[in-house]
């Protein structure tokens, strides 16, 4: 039996971050995923993201389900909590965790078919309870573990390898998650690094439920003519709604730039970013204009990409059940059995 394992080497040199740590102290194991595979440029952009944020990777709690998206958090945070679990149930552990210690940094990763399909309600309710959590959707629209057949999100009409026509209609998770009050939620291509980094700094940062859906394509089994989750259909029909990226909290810079026009910063950092105002036509804030926006590319053919909703002081599910502010296993007996006067004071307040 061949055993591969990642080179620890690496050169001495490499830029650090504010922790002191390199890009390669936020890997993980050597992937055994497809050669290609767009769940390894997802799981690379975790890493960027983690490390340009100066995360500590023992403050980071990563879980997933099943499928092949779920073994993806195997290839990246090595140094950080992990948990793979039931089939389409990464929600209900992620919950259990969250509310037993609030301060970790929750990222769920999962698929189409692990959150389309046996996870939807699953899914469904994880967002509508505005857990504090960065959630993301590998999303190939197909079951590479079980060989290609479609998941629930391939869209009607496109082909699968063997030449079947899909005849149901495709669930669109990013309609879903903002109907069901995800308070941030994007879409972005597993190929365009430069947009999809930004965006997971973004949810990493986000005070409430952060959603992305990744359309990451399938290399052995939905990367033909005829899908439209192929590489090639969707570098030909992504459309993306603004040029973003993700500031931390430092000194304030200021500038001011025309509707229309692009405008270069130089960042703390000494890098520089391009801003280009959007015109009136889009608001972030408004949940009805991304769904219309959905709606209209979809339309065209087009798949909308980039951050698509961000709801301005949203509450997460700690607010809105008032949960304690320290971690579960570090309240002492008396906090965690007060007696039975509070009991009946508790009871009361139900009838």
């Amino acid at each position: 039996m061949t055993c591969i394992a990642k080179s620890k080497f690496h050169h001495p040199q490499l830029p650090t971050n504010e922790l002191g740590l390199t890009y390669r102290d936020y890997e993980g194991s050597m992937s055994t995923l497809c050669a290609g595979c767009g769940h390894d440029s997802v799981g690379a952009a975790v890493v960027q993201a983690c490390f340009e944020l100066s995360l500590p990777a023992h403050r980071i709690a990563k879980l997933s389900g099943i499928g092949c998206s779920s073994k993806a958090p195997t290839y990246f945070l090595g140094k950080s909590h992990g948990f793979n679990s039931v089939h389409g149930r990464m929600p209900s552990v992620v919950t259990g965790a969250n509310l037993a210690n609030r301060e970790l940094v929750y990222l769920g990763m999962s698929g189409d078919g692990d959150s389309a399909s046996i996870g939807l309600g699953q899914f469904a309710h994880v967002a509508r309870r505005k857990l504090n959590m960065s959630y993301i959707v590998a999303n190939n629209g197909a079951y590479g573990l079980t060989k290609g057949q479609a998941s629930a999100t391939a869209d009607r009409g496109s082909l699968m390898k063997g030449g079947k026509e899909v005849m149901d209609e495709g669930i669109d998770l990013v309609s879903l998650a903002l109907s069901m009050g995800a308070t941030y939620v994007a879409r972005s291509f597993s190929g365009d690094k430069d947009q999809l980094v930004p965006l997971i700094k973004g949810a990493l940062s986000h005070q409430g439920f952060a959603f992305i859906d990744v359309l990451s394509p399938c290399v052995t089994f939905n990367n033909h003519k005829g899908s439209t989750k192929s590489y090639d259909y969707l570098r030909d029909h992504m459309e993306s709604l603004i040029s973003a990226d993700f500031i931390p909290v430092k000194s304030e810079i200021t500038a001011q730039s025309e509707p229309g026009l692009s405008k270069d910063i130089f960042m703390h950092d000494g890098s520089m970013m391009r801003f280009r105002a959007t015109d009136d036509s889009y608001d972030l804030s408004n949940k009805q204009s991304a769904l219309n926006a959905i709606s209209e590319h979809t339309g065209k053919g087009e798949v909308l990409t980039g951050l698509l909703y961000l709801e301005p002081g949203g509450s997460d599910l700690h607010e809105n059940i008032q949960t304690v502010c320290e971690p579960l296993n570090e309240l002492s007996y008396k906090d965690l059995c007060p007696g039975s006067e509070a009991l009946d004071t508790l009871n009361k307040s139900f009838r």
